[in-house]
């Protein structure tokens, strides 16, 4: 990671104005279009969830203010991001996994299943904290199509500036199969314009399936 310098941002004004702010984050629902992903999956025998984590988490690759966050009340830019996701356990709890980004949707779905394995077998392995705001939390609920969701968060979060993604019950709409997408930033690292913008690669992306 380097460190960020704020006083040269073109967005110097918004990062003062949020950045002490005791609740600093917003929360915004749309609904994606993922019917060619569906087919996508089906034809290629991958797992729907984490290929769309994969195209998600590529388009967030593309938005440098994605890539910011907070250590010891600076501002960071770290050159690559992780997936952090919950996984449903044999039990309906659910456990925490790690899984770093690939070149390939396949090798990206084959490295996760791999690492969601070792994990149900106690064979995880444990990795460097000091990377563990170079990270993307991220859940899905397949359980219900939502119109809005509030994350839990503790108090030092607004201190680390990590988004949070969910993902909801597949659902129809027309001819289309639709998802809830939930994200949830720091408002003095971003704006509704940059959600806006991965919004827009995310949906391009899967179209172009």
């Amino acid at each position: 990671m380097k460190k960020f310098n704020t006083n040269i941002w073109n967005r110097k004004a918004q990062y003062e104005f949020f950045k002490n702010y005791k609740d600093p984050f917003f929360n915004i629902t749309v609904n994606i279009d993922v019917t060619q992903l569906v087919r996508f999956c089906k034809a290629n025998q991958l797992s729907f969830t984490w290929a769309n984590y994969y195209y998600v988490m590529k388009a967030m690759e593309e938005i440098p203010e994605f890539k910011l966050r907070f250590f010891e009340n600076e501002v960071y830019e770290f050159e690559e991001i992780r997936l952090g996701s919950t996984t449903l356990n044999e039990d309906k709890t659910f456990s925490f996994c790690y899984f770093h980004m690939t070149e390939s949707v396949d090798e990206f779905v084959i490295k996760t299943n791999k690492t969601i394995e070792n994990h149900k077998l106690g064979n995880a392995v444990l990795e460097d904290n000091r990377n563990d705001l170079a990270v993307v939390h991220g859940t899905t609920l397949p359980w219900l199509s939502f119109t809005s969701l509030k994350h839990p968060r503790n108090g030092n979060e607004g201190n680390k500036g990590i988004p949070k993604l969910a993902f909801g019950k597949i659902f129809k709409e027309g001819n289309s199969e639709k998802i809830p997408f939930s994200i949830e930033v720091h408002h003095a690292l971003m704006d509704g314009y940059h959600i806006g913008r991965l919004v827009e690669l995310y949906q391009d992306r899967l179209n172009q399936l």
